[in-house]
């Protein structure tokens, strides 16, 4: 069995972000092509977005640190450090109110 430090990945991708261009970073903890599972942590500076893209699938994501908005449409879910939102099956975004961190899970049926 592998364990992996959420709080330290947080801090490590939330770094990368507020030092890239894009004001993101990610790294995929669990998953990937092969598997039916994919868990990536997503960082977000401050102000900055995912950019409106389409629904992975079966998704979801538990905010590990700050404040984000989820957005679908005329849909805006909130959430902050500890909140679990399901992923809406359509276009959406993610936006940082603050400085953040997801845990996003994507069931990818590899």
């Amino acid at each position: 069995m592998d364990k992996t430090s959420l709080t330290e990945l947080a801090h490590e991708q939330l770094a990368a972000a507020r030092e890239a261009s894009s004001g993101r970073a990610s790294v995929t903890v669990f998953g990937g092509r092969e598997h039916d599972l994919r868990q990536t942590v997503v960082a977000l500076a401050r102000g900055r977005s995912l950019g409106e893209h389409e629904s992975p699938g079966d998704a979801s994501l538990q905010v590990l640190v700050g404040t984000v908005r989820l957005a679908a449409g005329e849909e805006v879910w909130e959430g902050s450090a500890g909140d679990y939102l399901v992923i809406p099956p359509h276009r959406h975004d993610l936006h940082a109110d603050t400085d953040a961190v997801v845990l996003l899970t994507v069931a990818t049926r590899a």
